[in-house]
């Protein structure tokens, strides 16, 4: 029997951590090829339990194993201080080293998520992803903007095929010599096909019966004045996921003060459907800057996939999807996003429209695009069961 394709994903985030774009993808792209995802390299001195193997042991050794159907996780380890000038020039040639002793055969390609050192060492397709625009958010990642652009020109002249979450971030790509794939975030709608039948989650006893929501980091990302505005109108606010300790840290407990505004904190994502559940309306408050111009957030096409109503800051990704249909997502300036959301709580409710419209951006979709883009055999039935 011939083996199937084999995509090794470098990924900016580790598997454990917040289910996003680049996990998403993952799991839907073993519809058309196997995966070797490759978390970022810790060093030997992180306990075992810390790389999601559950152990406190530490070890020099990097650590295989299975993490889904069709993905096989690899941690790989780095020098101590991994990241400091000096030792960084031997992080990513010890992970490619790593990566290679690792491989089950041969790999069809090797994707990128990240500006980080592992395009152009393969006899393999090289494949940039670029999920946001990382250098206009150097700042917001605490990263070297000057470094970050350096990297970045060298990710792109070493890639074969790009791929870009935002037609913002294509154009910019383009001006630097690439010709990239547009390919948006997508949604899990399987996850929520079935929410209206899980009982919502428990909020404070008296907390308002209509009820908007965020759901995703609170971080710079998001602009206060929205939330502040929704919480004036009586509305029920939740607010589900982890904070940034360092994100509004007067005005955020000031505006959880309020009885109708409600923190539960970071939820697994298997809980998420009992929250999005609770919800009326799901807001996508962004804040306007050129990192948030350029990206597209997943929570909104994840409020969709739900059945929920959206309100969402002008950023460009939204309208282009309020434009395609405007009866499931409404886009509001600053000083009107509160009036939207209280017409859409008032208006008719169609939440299996909403979940039909969701389908058609359902990360199924998305893969079928990339497999296509990066010449993988296409498995034609790629709708989620």
């Amino acid at each position: 029997m011939t083996p199937r394709p084999l995509v090794v994903l470098f990924s900016g985030v580790t598997w454990d951590g917040v289910r996003g774009s680049e996990r998403q993808l993952t799991e839907a792209l073993t519809a058309h090829a196997d995966v070797l995802w490759v978390d970022p390299p810790v060093s030997p001195l992180t306990p075992r339990r810390y790389r999601g193997i559950g152990s406190t042991r530490r070890s020099w050794r990097p650590s295989l194993r299975a993490a889904a159907p069709g993905v096989t996780r690899l941690t790989p380890i780095a020098l101590p201080g991994l990241t400091r000038p000096g030792i960084r020039a031997t992080t990513w040639p010890l992970v490619r080293a790593q990566v290679r002793k690792c491989l089950p055969r041969k790999p069809h390609a090797v994707v990128a998520c990240s500006f980080d050192d592992v395009l152009g060492r393969w006899d393999a397709l090289n494949v940039l992803y670029g999920t946001d625009d990382w250098v206009s958010g150097a700042a917001l990642m605490n990263q070297d903007a000057t470094r970050l652009r350096a990297e970045e020109k060298a990710a792109l002249a070493r890639a074969d095929v790009v791929l870009a979450v935002t037609p913002e971030l294509a154009a910019r790509w383009r001006e630097l010599g690439a010709d990239p794939v547009v390919v948006p975030n997508g949604c899990d709608t399987a996850a929520y096909r079935d929410i209206e039948s899980v009982g919502p989650a428990p909020v404070p006893d008296g907390f308002p019966g209509e009820v908007a929501g965020v759901v995703g980091q609170l971080t710079d990302r998001i602009d206060i004045r929205y939330l502040e505005a929704v919480a004036d109108t009586g509305t029920g606010l939740l607010l589900v996921g982890p904070r940034d300790p360092g994100w509004e840290p007067e005005r955020f407990p000031a505006l959880l003060q309020r009885p109708n505004v409600h923190h539960p904190g970071a939820v697994p994502f298997t809980e998420l459907p009992k929250w999005l559940r609770r919800m009326d309306v799901g807001l996508t408050p962004y804040a306007d800057t050129a990192f948030n111009r350029a990206s597209f957030p997943l929570k909104t096409l994840e409020y969709l996939a739900a059945g929920r109503a959206v309100v969402g800051s002008a950023l460009p990704a939204t309208r282009r999807l309020a434009g395609e249909s405007a009866d499931v997502v409404a886009v509001a300036e600053p000083d009107e996003f509160a009036r939207a959301v209280l017409a859409t709580l008032r208006a008719p409710q169609d939440a299996r429209r909403r979940q039909r419209y969701a389908e058609q951006h359902s990360w199924p979709a998305r893969a079928a695009v990339v497999a296509q883009a990066i010449g993988l055999p296409v498995v034609e039935n790629y709708r989620q069961r």
